[in-house]
């Protein structure tokens, strides 16, 4: 997906996500592609029968409504687009006395990987937000005495590579020598686990291409003690974003794991835009010449060879960022699409929305 193409589904995705419905009379519908646009709409004719039976009024029109416009507009298409169709309907008026039934659809960038078709008082978007989402892989790692997982992330795809249960026994209330050899067994036994825990997590982790970080977490300290007690391999423990705490382990465990570290895997992504921005702003001070910035002269530059990173920020209009694309890809430059939502962004922005880094001086 290109910035173009992003930057497209974003702006769709946001005006979708501002309407709310009274009722579930929200329509959404995914087409994957090479599905048959006859027989899809056949099916919404068959839905605007089911909707006869809809109890409140108004609900009941504004369903039936929404999918006669979805038909129509289906019919404008002869075949299924190649990565499918995403269609969307429904009465988007913000006032209580008025209807306005509109109809909303994209060919998205990535191919549609389900068929599904959904009434509610929103949109679903979330198939379209996957899209954009980071694909970079993460790491997890869950682990207490009882039980370790190990799985990645992808994207939003939570992945389970490998789950492990221990023997080590659980606590006594012995007393005496009894309770100091039982700790010391049940000690042994979770280094045992921990081990073989570090070693699933190594032969993954290790060699896997584009793996950002590592997260771990887990109920109590057992955490703290796994990442603190040398079991992984160093080149895994430097990408070690985290720890968090859980209440569960096992898939829960995991999904526990992703939704509280969202906060660090967002600070990654910061982190790396910061890290181009820190070079272009010390650059601009010590080495005036081996940075550019503003439109013209950073296509002049560009048009020299001269750019090695062109910064380029999210709100600049498509069709320039379109053309700067195409531009940095016949020289070989990369360009990294810079947010607004830090004070550098913001910066780069009172530049003129564009910056590069340059791979020699060049005196415009």
């Amino acid at each position: 997906m290109n910035t173009k193409q992003k930057k497209k589904l974003l702006r769709f995705v946001k005006e979708l996500e501002s309407y709310r419905g009274r009722h579930t009379e929200l329509v959404s519908i995914y087409i994957p592609s090479g599905y048959d646009l006859i027989k899809i709409i056949q099916h919404v004719q068959q839905e605007q029968g089911t909707a006869q039976n809809i109890k409140d009024k108004n609900n009941r029109t504004n369903v039936i409504d929404s999918l006669e416009k979805i038909i129509r507009h289906l019919r404008l298409f002869k075949k299924t687009p190649d990565n499918g169709l995403a269609v969307f309907a429904g009465n988007i008026s913000d006032k209580e006395n008025k209807t306005d039934i509109e109809v909303f659809s994209i060919e998205p960038p990535e191919p549609i990987q389900l068929r599904t078709y959904r009434c509610d008082q929103t949109f679903l978007l979330d198939p379209l937000k996957e899209m954009f989402e980071e694909k970079e892989v993460y790491g997890l790692i869950v682990v207490d005495n009882r039980e370790g997982n190990v799985g990645l992330l992808k994207g939003t795809q939570i992945i389970e590579i490998s789950r492990l249960t221990s023997d080590v026994p659980g606590k006594t209330t012995k007393g005496g020598q009894s309770q100091q050899r039982y700790a010391r067994i049940r000690e042994l036994a979770a280094k045992d686990f921990h081990k073989k825990i570090a070693e699933v997590a190594n032969k993954e982790f290790l060699t896997m291409q584009g793996l950002k970080g590592v997260i771990i977490g887990g109920p109590g300290p057992t955490k703290e003690t796994f990442f603190e007690g040398g079991y992984l391999n160093n080149e895994i423990k430097k990408k070690v974003l985290g720890l968090k705490d859980l209440s569960y382990t096992g898939e829960f465990g995991l999904r526990e794991l992703v939704e509280k570290s969202k906060d660090l895997i967002s600070e990654q992504i910061l982190t790396k835009e910061k890290e181009l921005l820190d070079r272009f702003f010390a650059m601009l001070g010590r080495e005036r010449n081996k940075v550019v910035y503003g439109r013209d002269n950073t296509v002049k530059a560009l048009e020299l060879s001269a750019v090695e990173i062109i910064l380029i920020s999210e709100d600049m209009d498509d069709a320039f960022i379109d053309e700067i694309e195409e531009k940095a890809n016949d020289f070989g430059t990369h360009v990294e699409v810079i947010s607004e939502g830090t004070d550098q962004g913001k910066q780069l922005k009172e530049l003129g929305g564009i910056g590069g880094i340059l791979r020699f001086e060049v005196h415009l």
